[in-house]
C-alpha cells in the first residue's frame, strides 16, 4: 500500500499524459443499472466486525487486513464464509493475544448465515490475522483452512464433524514474520496440494514507524512520512522485507519448506501481498504470480522439475507499461478475451491505475489497461480485492474491484479521493473493452479490503462478499436478468482431490470459455471453489473438456444448461 517516491510519482503522471489520452469508461447501455442488491443487514454477517487497531491508523499493520475464504466446510452444498480478523495495537506492542476472533459463518440456505466459530473451533489464537485460503491438503474430501498472520500462521484441519483441529506447528507451516497472500497448488504433480505464502515486512512490535518518524524522514524529504503534505503513517519503504515461503506437501500431514531450492524464496525481500497460481503458458503446470507492494512483481515459470524461473521483467508484468514500480496488492487471473490464454489484473494505490496485462503467449504480457477503458475510474482510488467473474452470465468475464484508502487524513483534503471509497464493477463489453457499471453496487463507500465471488443461494448467479476495515462485511445478491449457466465441481482421483490446476473449457456453438481450478486469489482471499460458466441464451454446452493435473482428459458432450455438475477424474480410486 505504500506510496511511490514523490519523484517517481511525478514521472509516472507525466508519463501517463505523454503516452496516451486517458479513456473514460462509459456507462453500460442496455443493461440492468443495478444488478446487485445489498443483503448485508438481513444476512446475519453484521455480527462480525473487522478490527484493525484504532480508527486513526497510526501504524502500517492497522491498514492492511483482512481476507476471507469461501468453502463448504460441512458438505451440505451451501457455500460458507470465513473472515480473518485483525488485532489491537496495544496488545500487539506487548506481543499479547488481542482477544479478537476470526469468524466462520454457516450458510443456512435461506439467505442468512449463522456464526459457528466457537463450535467449529476456528477463532484463531489472538495473533494479528491478515488472510486465508482453503484447500483439502490431505485429500480426505473435506476443505481445510490456512490463516496467514503476523508471527504465527494457522492451519485448521477439517475433522468432518463440524469441527477443525489446529495443526500448523505439527504440519510445519506455522513460522512467519508477517504472512499475507497464500495460495495452494500441486506444483510438482505428486497428487498433494502444496502451499505458497507471501511475506510482507519484518516489523518490530516494540519499534513501530508512525507519524513524524525521523528514521523514515529521508525517504520523503524530511519531517517524517507525508502524503499530499499531510502527516500520515509510514508505508513499507525503508523497512526490511520478509521472504516468501513454499511448503511442499509430504503426503503425511506435514510440509517441508523448499522455497530456496525451488527458486521462489524472494531473495530481494520485496513486499509480497497478493499471490495466485495460474498456468500462464498453457503447458499443464501451474505458474506463480506474486504482487509486490512498491517493488517489482514476480512471475515464476514452473519448469516441471520442482524448480521455477523468475520472469517478471522478461514477461512484462514486473512493472507498469511505463516501466514504473506500482503498489501492487490484489490480483486476478482470467481469460477475459476468450483467446485461450489467461491475463492478469493487479490493483494498486491512488494516483496510479490498476493494471490489466494481456497474455500474448509464451509468457509475454502487454499493459492494455487504457485500451480496455480501465484507467480513469481506478486512478483516484486504492484497489485491494479483485476478481474476474461472469456476473451477467453472458459468457464473458467481468471485473470487480474493492476499494478503500489507507489514510483517514484523506477526508481533510480537497479533491475527489476520500478514505471510504466506492467499489467498482466493470462489464466486459467484448473485444478487449470494459464498461463501468456506475450504480451496479448498492453499498455505501467503505474501507474495503478482501473480496470474493460466490453463488451463495445456488441460483446460478454469482454474488459478492466484501470484508471492510473497521466495519461489518458487505453481501451483495446478484439480481441480473436470468441467463443460462453451468456450475462445475471437480473431484480429482489420480490428481489432488481438489483438482487444483485443472483447466475446464466449455464450448457453446463456436465460442470457447476456459477457467482453472485454484485456491488463493483476489486480496488475501479464496473464492468459490466451483467453476461457474455463463452460457447466455444457449440451452446446453456442446462440449466440456477437462484437462486434469497430470494431463489426463475428460470430454463431455451435449450437457444441459442450468445445473450444478460434478465431474470426477477416472479411475474412481486414488493411487
Amino acid at each position: 500500500m505504500a506510496r511511490l517516491h514523490i519523484a517517481s510519482r511525478i514521472r509516472h503522471l507525466i508519463g501517463l499524459a505523454a503516452c496516451f489520452l486517458v479513456s473514460i469508461p462509459q456507462p453500460v447501455s442496455g443493461q440492468l443499472s443495478r444488478p446487485f442488491e445489498n443483503g448485508s443487514q438481513s444476512s446475519g454477517l453484521d455480527k462480525f466486525t473487522l478490527v484493525s487497531g484504532p480508527t486513526e491508523k497510526q501504524y502500517i499493520m492497522e491498514a492492511m487486513g483482512g481476507g476471507l475464504c469461501l468453502l463448504d466446510y460441512d458438505g451440505d452444498g451451501w457455500l460458507d464464509i470465513y473472515f480473518v480478523n485483525g488485532g489491537r495495537t496495544d496488545n500487539f506492542k506487548k506481543r499479547a493475544p488481542s482477544g479478537l476472533s476470526n469468524a466462520l459463518f454457516r450458510n443456512q440456505g435461506d439467505g442468512t448465515f449463522r456464526d459457528m466459530t466457537e463450535a467449529a473451533r476456528v477463532g484463531g489464537n489472538g495473533t494479528w490475522g491478515f488472510g486465508c485460503s482453503a484447500a483439502d491438503y490431505d485429500n480426505d474430501g473435506r476443505p481445510d483452512l490456512f490463516v496467514a498472520s503476523y508471527d504465527r500462521n494457522l492451519l485448521y484441519h477439517n475433522l468432518g464433524n463440524g469441527r477443525f483441529e489446529e495443526m500448523a506447528a505439527r504440519a510445519g507451516v506455522q513460522a512467519a514474520h508477517w504472512s499475507t497472500g497464500s495460495a495452494w497448488a500441486d506444483y510438482n504433480g505428486d497428487g498433494w496440494p502444496d502451499l505458497f505464502v507471501a511475506g510482507y515486512i519484518q516489523l518490530d512490535p516494540a519499534n513501530l514507524p508512525q507519524h513524524g518518524s525521523a528514521k523514515y524522514g529521508s525517504m520523503v524529504g524530511g519531517g517524517g512520512c507525508r502524503y499530499r503534505g499531510v502527516p500520515v503513517m509510514c508505508g513499507p519503504r525503508g523497512l526490511p522485507g520478509s521472504g516468501d515461503a513454499l511448503y511442499r506437501n509430504n503426503g503425511d500431514g506435514t510440509f517441508t519448506e523448499v522455497s530456496r531450492a525451488a527458486g521462489v524464496s524472494d531473495a530481494q525481500r520485496y513486499y509480497g501481498l497478493g499471490a495466485i497460481w495460474c498456468d500462464f503458458d498453457d503447458d499443464g503446470r501451474p505458474d506463480l504470480f506474486v504482487a509486490n507492494d512498491s517493488t517489482p512483481n514476480y512471475l515464476y515459470r514452473n519448469h516441471g522439475d520442482g524448480t521455477f524461473e523468475e520472469r517478471g521483467f522478461l514477461s512484462g508484468v514486473a512493472v507498469s507499461g511505463q516501466g514504473l514500480e506500482q503498489a501492487s496488492m490484489g490480483v486476478a487471473c482470467g481469460d477475459v478475451s476468450r483467446r485461450g490464454l489467461p491475463g492478469l489484473y493487479v490493483t494498486n494505490f491512488s494516483d496510479d491505475y490498476n493494471t490489466l496485462y494481456r497474455n500474448d503467449g509464451k509468457l509475454n504480457f502487454l499493459d492494455v489497461t487504457n485500451q480496455a477503458g480501465l484507467v480513469a475510474a481506478t486512478m483516484p482510488q486504492v484497489g485491494w480485492g479483485t476478481f474476474f467473474f461472469d456476473y451477467d452470465n453472458d459468457g464473458l468475464l467481468d471485473l470487480f474491484v474493492a476499494d478503500g484508502h489507507v489514510y483517514p487524513e484523506m477526508d481533510q483534503l480537497p479533491g475527489r479521493t476520500r478514505y471510504r471509497e466506492p467499489n467498482l464493477l466493470f462489464r466486459n463489453a467484448g473485444r478487449g473493452r470494459f464498461e463501468l457499471v456506475p450504480d451496479g453496487l448498492p453499498a455505501a463507500p467503505a474501507i474495503s479490503r478482501g473480496a470474493c465471488y460466490g453463488d451463495f443461494n445456488n441460483d446460478g448467479a454469482l454474488d459478492i462478499v466484501i470484508s471492510n476495515l473497521d466495519g461489518a462485511p458487505t453481501l451483495l445478491w446478484n439480481q441480473s436478468p436470468k441467463r443460462n449457466f453451468l456450475t462445475i465441481t471437480l473431484v480429482g482421483n489420480r490428481s489432488n482431490r481438489d483438482a487444483l490446476g485443472a483447466r475446464v473449457r466449455v464450448r457453446t456453438g463456436s465460442d470457447w470459455q476456459a477457467l482453472e481450478r485454484r485456491s488463493g486469489e483476489s486480496y488475501l482471499s479464496s473464492c468459490d471453489p466451483r467453476l461457474h460458466f455463463g452460457l447466455g441464451s444457449a440451452t446446453k454446452a456442446d462440449e466440456i473438456e477437462v484437462r486434469w493435473p497430470g494431463g489426463s482428459m475428460t470430454l463431455l458432450k451435449n450437457v444441459s444448461a442450468n445445473q450444478f455438475l460434478t465431474i470426477r477424474e477416472m479411475p474412481e480410486s486414488r493411487k
